[in-house]
């Protein structure tokens, strides 16, 4: 073991212009393989049609969101993978693999034949190419933080880790540029039916020619090269990280005591409000996106801010604030955002709300991952149409056996069973008078233009923006923290899977888990149960069992 004092002169000295290049350089790279991976996300709804075009519209959602949610489910592989060999041979070079692999596969899907085109092979590609750009941003993240860390000064590190944490909000902002030109430039429809959806793809093979040339730039760590110089680097970082108690249960912390509620919180205030805005809300996409846009430039300095407090009060504070915040106002924040950019719609479900009336034992789980399963009860029929349609609907039990019965206000639609002769027609009858009854109590097919700088606008803006704000506060820090839990000769590896997991698997399928949820319950406000919970147990876990950072000794461990 080596002592702090070995490594003394540079944990306290000012860095110099030339890291601080150096710094800027691999943030900047960063956020070239953000914007790489999150244009799937943007583009979910425009994906969706043209990749899972059989599928009903609420299916289609999910399963679309899936596909994106895969990409995170190979993060935390991408972690181990490219964590050990940033440990075992250096952060630059793993840096080139990782902007490479997410470079090419981006570009790659702008050149993907449609399932129009190519059937089912067109979705199994675009899983494939998701399931690459999944496995080199599990490298990308634990290499960036690291490296910018182990060139920054004892007391600064929270400040210096925060401008990384910004890569992932000005990677969507970035992508949400693109993808707004893009619709100006070629139209709405060529954007959503046509091919103009490919330009923000192709435009990733100029983003990866700069990104490989600033990857070439950059030096390595100095703490990693004084290490490897002196020998001490691990043999076996997997084993050391994972097969040992004593770090093992510092993971297991990290994860559900940090990443856990960081990931929800993270993906709430910016995908999934972006989402809900969209197919919840009916808010068209070149307003939703500049709505989302304009509170992430609002709300990005906050992350330079919270890490700079973090250097003063502490990671965790901070973080763990974040995450109560959320649990206890993520509900009214939701529906101040559906007044706001739906009135109509929030008018017709409070005057004429919708209740689906049935016998319990009818209605099952009406789940459709797949978008195989088939219904076939009078529930589970007059439920999956309500969610495809994207209507809130809440339920009621009828008698034992009795046909489900949809309420919308006054008016009562009777359900039909699909084993009855004449279900065909039913259908056909039971569809058409639910649509005519939500015309006519006001539910609205799409929400209302919201005028540009008009009050509603502004409202949202702040809204959304103080979900950003969220954002900031455990995300802002959490880089520090991490790479302050672990020794130098495993923080690569040790800190990018608790991070991958807590963000590619609790975040990342959180779009999908709470559509899923929705859908199944039939509150649109029901699918934030799930984050709600989690940045809770994230709360108390991290309460009692994480233990400040900030006055560590980055090299004490080593």
């Amino acid at each position: 073991m080596n002592t702090a004092g070995e490594y003394a002169p540079m944990q306290y000295r000012v860095m110099t212009g030339e890291e601080k290049k150096v710094i800027f350089a691999s943030s900047l790279g960063t956020v070239f393989e953000w914007y790489d991976f999150y244009l799937f996300g943007v583009m979910t709804a425009v994906i969706g049609r043209n990749f899972f075009a059989p599928l009903a519209p609420g299916t289609r959602d999910i399963f679309t969101l899936l596909v994106f949610a895969a990409g995170f489910a190979m993060r935390p592989f991408g972690a181990l993978v490219f964590g050990r060999l940033g440990d075992l041979s250096g952060r630059k070079y793993t840096f080139l693999i990782t902007i490479m692999i997410m470079g090419l596969s981006t570009f790659g899907v702008g050149f993907l034949p449609t399932y129009e085109t190519w059937g089912i092979a067109a979705p199994i590609l675009l899983i494939g190419l998701r399931l690459l750009q999944g496995l080199a941003l599990g490298g990308e993240y634990g290499g960036a933080a690291t490296y910018v860390a182990e060139h920054a000064p004892h007391g600064r590190r929270g400040f210096y880790t925060a401008w990384i944490q910004t890569t992932a909000t000005l990677g969507l902002a970035l992508a949400l540029i693109l993808i707004l030109a893009t619709r100006r430039i070629f139209g709405e429809q060529e954007f959503s039916e046509g091919w103009a959806w490919r330009v923000p793809y192709w435009a990733s093979g100029v983003l990866l020619i700069v990104s490989v040339w600033i990857r070439l730039s950059l030096s390595e760590s100095p703490a990693f090269a004084r290490m490897k110089s002196s020998g001490r680097g691990s043999k076996a970082p997997i084993t050391e990280s994972f097969g040992r108690w004593s770090n093992l249960k510092i993971v297991i912390l990290a994860l559900f005591g940090l990443t856990a509620g960081q990931a929800v919180v993270w993906y709430t205030g910016q995908f999934y409000a972006l989402i809900f805005l969209q197919s919840v809300l009916k808010v068209d996409g070149a307003t939703a996106n500049i709505l989302i846009f304009v509170s992430l430039l609002l709300g990005a300095p906050f992350f330079i801010f919270f890490g700079w407090l973090s250097d003063r009060v502490g990671r965790k504070p901070i973080i763990l604030a974040g995450c109560l915040l959320a649990a206890i106002t993520y509900t009214p924040l939701f529906h101040e955002i559906t007044a706001l950019a739906n009135p109509r719609l929030e008018s017709a479900m409070e005057h004429s709300p919708v209740t689906v009336v049935a016998d319990p034992a009818d209605c099952g789980l009406i789940l459709n991952l797949t978008g195989i399963a088939r219904f076939t009860t009078s529930c589970d029929l007059s439920r999956k149409f309500l969610a495809d349609a994207g209507v809130n609907y809440g339920k009621a039990e009828a008698g034992s056996g009795a046909v489900a019965a949809v309420h919308v206000g006054d008016a009562l639609i009777l359900g039909y069973d699909a084993h009855q002769p004449d279900a065909r027609e039913e259908k056909v009858r039971f569809e058409k008078e639910v649509r005519a009854a939500l015309d006519a109590a006001g539910y609205p097919s799409k929400a209302d233009p919201i005028e540009p700088m008009s009050g509603n606008w502004w409202s949202l803006v702040v809204v959304l923006t103080i979900l950003v704000i969220y954002v900031t506060m455990v995300y802002g820090p959490i880089a520090a923290l991490l790479v302050e839990l672990f020794p130098t000769r495993i923080r690569y590896t040790s800190m990018s899977l608790p991070y991958h997991i807590g963000n590619g698997w609790f975040g990342g399928f959180l779009p999908a888990i709470a559509f899923a949820i929705v859908a199944a319950q039939g509150d649109i406000y029901r699918g934030l149960l799930y984050p709600i919970a989690v940045a809770s147990m994230t709360f108390v876990v991290g309460m009692l069992f994480v233990r400040e950072t900030k006055d560590q000794e980055l090299y004490a461990r080593d």
